[in-house]
């Protein structure tokens, strides 16, 4: 199956008949609350908040919303709100994590810790999908807000990661480009190089579920009229799921091309941690972080 929109994204969660226990660190904040209350009333959450509680019930009865006081935890401070929502998760109290108000690299500090945090040994990145006008379903374009110059290692646990979140979606054989801005190996360019390698593991195995295809151009990738007048073979040409920038400045410039010039959607949510971990900008919409929590919660295994 392929997601064709954000639309079909809701209505296949809301479905489901799963209430997923997210627990939001420093959850004082107006827009994280009213995304949080927007998941829950849908039946896709149950909203378990950490931080100011004095603040957070003040927001609540402003909305006139009914929360248990046993799902709100006092923890005023950034740190502590941030250790007090990890260990909740680590606990099996929650299933998956929110960043609230606080700085990222914040929570990142306990979801890293080796000894009370959230790691499994492997790379987390950042998981991003898209609904871009002009394009015929959802897109995912990683890694553009987690890691910063993937070598060839980092590049393969990426594409691992976001396969994992796409076969939990219900896509079976996702398509996979490598993004460089030629479609051949040139070894002076080590982008085309690590594309080429990215390729052959897929092929012998080693990045198993899915074809993966590079180094592929954009247009290439984006456009089977384009690949075929320059005579690029390709089996997903025009049809990508998946394109792997080659560094977070490629990805972040991408995403915004997407969201600020074609006036495109975008959710996302961090991946390789025991459970996703929704990461949005603190200045981001409450639309903008409710479409965030439902792809997390989607992808809750």
């Amino acid at each position: 199956m392929e997601i064709k929109n954000f639309a079909e994204l809701i209505s296949k969660v809301k479905g489901s008949g799963s209430v997923k226990r997210m627990v939001i660190a420093a959850a004082g904040e107006e827009h994280t609350i009213d995304a949080a209350l927007h998941a829950m009333n849908e039946g896709i959450v149950r909203p378990i908040f950490v931080g100011d509680a004095a603040k957070i019930k003040e927001i609540l009865s402003e909305k006139n919303a009914n929360i248990p006081d046993g799902d709100i935890y006092d923890a005023p401070e950034p740190e502590a709100a941030a250790a007090k929502a990890v260990e909740l998760v680590r606990n099996g109290e929650g299933d998956f994590l929110m960043k609230g108000y606080l700085d990222t690299k914040v929570i990142l500090k306990a979801v890293v810790n080796k000894e009370t945090g959230l790691g499994t040994g492997r790379l987390m990145s950042h998981f991003t999908m898209f609904e871009v006008p002009g394009y015929h379903k959802i897109l995912v374009a990683v890694d553009g807000g987690m890691v910063t110059y993937p070598d060839l290692q980092m590049k393969k646990e990426i594409i691992l990661n976001t396969i994992d979140v796409l076969h939990a979606y219900g896509y079976e054989n996702p398509k996979v480009g490598v993004l460089a801005c030629v479609e051949k190996v040139n070894p002076k360019m080590p982008e085309t190089v690590d594309a080429d390698e990215l390729k052959k593991m897929n092929e012998s195995g080693e990045i198993p579920g899915c074809i993966v295809e590079g180094p592929i151009s954009y247009d290439c990738a984006m456009s089977k009229e384009i690949a075929d007048f320059k005579g690029y073979e390709s089996k997903i040409a025009g049809d990508v799921d998946v394109l792997i920038v080659p560094n977070i400045h490629a990805g972040n410039i991408l995403g915004k091309v997407y969201t600020v010039t074609c006036k495109g959607n975008m959710a996302g949510f961090i991946v390789g941690a025991k459970c996703p971990i929704v990461l949005t900008s603190r200045g981001s919409s409450a639309e903008e972080k409710y479409m965030s929590i439902v792809v997390s919660a989607a992808a809750v295994k």
